[in-house]
């Protein structure tokens, strides 16, 4: 059962999509989910995620993102919390999310369901 507050989920960054999913396969017996052609996920890896080929919404580096059952009321704790939201709440295929930096500039999402 998922938590609030808990790591659930890991984004990478996949610029070379089919490589990437060749490569993880290959080495370490992943399989994956594609959502569209710039994007799959991964849940057998010991921790869900995914890869993210398209440039534009690909986060720099790994983007580790925390579970939330209320994303409104997350995002004000992050926000008191002095969490500089970066990219406002939005919808995607399987929930909706919010990315935020901490104070150290990590940036991280917190998402839920439907």
């Amino acid at each position: 059962m998922r938590e609030d507050g808990k790591i659930d989920y890991v984004e990478l960054p996949g610029r070379d999509l089919p490589a990437t999913k060749s490569f993880y396969g290959e080495a370490f017996g992943w399989r994956f989910t594609d959502y569209g052609p710039s994007y799959a996920a991964f849940d057998d890896s010991g921790l869900d995620g995914g890869f993210q080929a398209d440039a534009a919404e690909a986060a720099a580096a790994p983007l580790v993102v925390i579970f939330t059952t209320d994303l409104e009321a997350m995002l004000a704790k992050v926000t008191a919390a002095g969490g500089e939201v970066v990219r406002p709440i939005y919808s995607y295929p399987g929930g909706r999310r919010f990315h935020f930096r901490d104070p150290s500039g990590n940036e991280l999402a917190v998402f839920t369901e439907g």
